[in-house]
């Protein structure tokens, strides 16, 4: 999952505990609003296509800093402090905060944005790629005809992907927030002290990955038809299997286009490559080597 869309916003709203990370599966309805059954050939793949996403999960929990978290801590336990009237352990707190971003910035002084909790949302459409086709032209005809509110209410549909919500300490302006606070508790101006603290837990940054779940389920296609192709005296059983896993990546990348994912200029390559892998494996034919162009191809789209 090296290759994925990245975006930021700033985050506007106090999460309540913001260091516990949420994990949210939303097995998003077919655009007919009923969900479709999926190939056999998708089912076999997605114990592989869950495992791939939990260990990027993990990943990312491992990317979190420890620094991070604890100035978030400490910053919340100021607020706390200040609300129950004990200053001295807000000025406390606030200290320990500044310290740990100072020596996490001495350590990695272009770091811009710090870690501290990532959220994992799963939108998994259950569709075919005809229905798929057929509701991404009635959102078109509701935008033409003006229908926005109807057309959007259809696009929330149509996502297969999960996202990587991180949340992020913006370490240009936080440290210097804090020690702009400092001051105001000293002059006993206690609410200007709280209401600037909330300010900056409410604009902590969110960073988004995208990963295309069609992509994942593409490469994983792939990767059960090479595994048959490289395979002598294939029984019919087997040979049918990797017709259909072919299939199924084509399939899976349809549905990638059609649902927007990636430059409509990557696909015609990759659609070539699997033409010739099915005119290569046909009859029963074995070879090595057959798939590394589209896996190279796949690994670098998106």
């Amino acid at each position: 999952m090296d290759s994925q869309n990245r975006t930021a916003r700033r985050g506007s709203t106090l999460v309540a505990g913001l260091l516990i990370p949420l994990y949210i599966h939303a097995a998003n309805q077919a655009p007919s609003a009923k969900a479709e059954p999926q190939s056999q050939a998708n089912q076999s793949v997605q114990p592989q296509v869950d495992k791939r996403t939990a260990d990027a999960a993990l990943q990312k929990q491992r990317e979190l800093m420890a620094e991070a978290q604890s100035a978030i801590a400490e910053t919340e336990k100021a607020l706390k402090a200040l609300d129950e009237k004990r200053n001295r352990d807000a000025l406390a707190a606030l200290a320990s905060a500044t310290g740990t971003l100072e020596l996490l910035l001495a350590r990695s002084p272009k770091l811009a944005l710090a870690p501290i909790r990532t959220d994992v949302v799963t939108h998994d459409l259950l569709a075919r790629n005809d229905t798929v086709k057929a509701a991404v032209k009635e959102v078109r005809d509701r935008l033409r005809d003006g229908e926005v509110q109807k057309a959007r209410q259809l696009m929330q549909g149509l996502a297969s992907e999960v996202e990587f919500r991180t949340l992020n300490i913006p370490l240009e302006t936080y440290p210097a927030a804090i020690k702009a606070i400092t001051p105001l508790i000293d002059a006993g101006k206690i609410e200007e002290a709280k209401t600037a603290l909330r300010t900056m837990l409410h604009t902590l940054v969110v960073t988004t990955e995208v990963v295309p779940l069609p992509k994942l389920r593409a490469e994983e296609q792939i990767k059960a038809a090479q595994g048959l192709a490289e395979k002598a005296k294939r029984s019919k059983e087997e040979n049918d299997k990797l017709a259909q896993s072919i299939a199924a990546a084509r399939d899976q990348l349809k549905i990638a286009e059609l649902l927007g994912y990636g430059d409509k200029e990557d696909y015609k390559p990759m659609y070539q490559q699997i033409d010739e892998l099915e005119k290569k494996t046909a009859g029963g034919k074995t070879g090595m080597g057959w798939f590394e162009k589209l896996k190279q191809q796949l690994a670098a789209w998106m």
